[in-house]
């Protein structure tokens, strides 16, 4: 794989592990940590952002529309205005890459504009054909992930939040590989270089809480795919299902998927828990790279 340049900083795959810092700019996040209800939500954004730096975050990853299951839609606009001024703050103080989480072209674009440098669909390009367009115009990097959520198939509960259940796949991970290919097919279409696509296997996202953590174990079997991968586990509910824990108790959880993502062959892993995974990170790969390149 490549060397990738994202904003300022050199990401050299299969050197260590990097680790994107989540910045959820929404009022209903799934995790507990939406920073919209925040009096000045620009303030406790930048705030945030600057102890991820100070961790050592390699991304800060924006977003403006919860993922969880049962959350609303939320219009362009609605979503630029969350986003935008906090990315124009962070590009302004920091020299962290930044991301934004979207799958609007529209908002992609505006969020690029104001300081983004990499784009992040959870939806692998299926949901706005104009996002690849615009990626492959703009020569950025893009994350595209894996996604069956329905909302058919989503459970609620108060304490534990959302889950899917009754999802069936013939061969999970064969099936997953299969369909971030097309996904890639879709870049490749538009325009979109290898070097600048990462794949994310979508954990979480249109899986159960036995098909999460198959998918974290078998993880290794993505790398016949030739590109960079995101693990994103953080706080999610097959952890809150698996430990009986509320979001807010979920750092164990994270960083023992954390863990074993990296030992599987995840290059990046995305966290709301910046500083105790940076930790978790660096100690993996002291024990598991050394190894690996012996």
């Amino acid at each position: 794989m490549k060397d990738i340049q994202i904003g300022k900083k050199v990401f050299s795959w299969g050197t260590r592990t990097y680790v994107m810092g989540i910045l959820n700019i929404t009022p209903d996040s799934f995790s507990g940590d939406g920073l919209a209800a925040a009096g000045d939500v620009v303030a406790a954004a930048l705030a945030q952002a600057r102890r991820f730096a100070a961790a050592g975050a390699d991304i800060l990853d924006v977003g403006g529309e919860s993922t969880r299951p049962g959350a609303e839609v939320v219009s362009s606009a609605a979503e630029q205005a969350r986003v935008l001024p906090v990315i124009q703050a962070l590009a302004a103080e920091l020299e962290v890459p930044i991301s934004i989480d979207t799958y609007k072209a529209e908002v992609a674009a505006a969020a690029l504009d104001a300081g983004a440098h990499l784009v992040n669909d959870v939806w692998g390009l299926r949901a706005d054909p104009q996002l690849a367009l615009l990626v492959a115009e703009r020569g950025m990097p893009i994350i595209l992930m894996h996604n069956r959520s329905n909302p058919a198939n989503a459970e609620l509960r108060e304490r534990l939040g959302g889950r899917y259940v009754d999802v069936e796949y013939e061969n999970l991970l064969e099936d997953i590989k299969r369909e971030l290919l097309e996904s890639v097919e879709l870049a490749h279409k538009a325009g979109i270089q290898d070097e600048n696509i990462i794949l994310d296997p979508g954990i979480g996202f249109g899986k159960t809480v036995e098909q999460n953590l198959e998918l974290i174990n078998r993880f290794g079997e993505l790398r016949e795919l030739g590109y960079p991968l995101l693990a994103g586990p953080s706080r999610k509910s097959f952890i809150g299902y698996t430990l009986d824990l509320p979001p807010d108790q979920r750092v164990e959880g994270t960083a023992a998927a954390v863990a074993v993502a990296i030992v599987r062959g995840a290059d990046l892993v995305r966290v709301h828990d910046v500083e105790p995974v940076m930790r978790v990170a660096r100690m993996t790969d002291a024990i598991t790279r050394k190894r690996q390149q012996e």
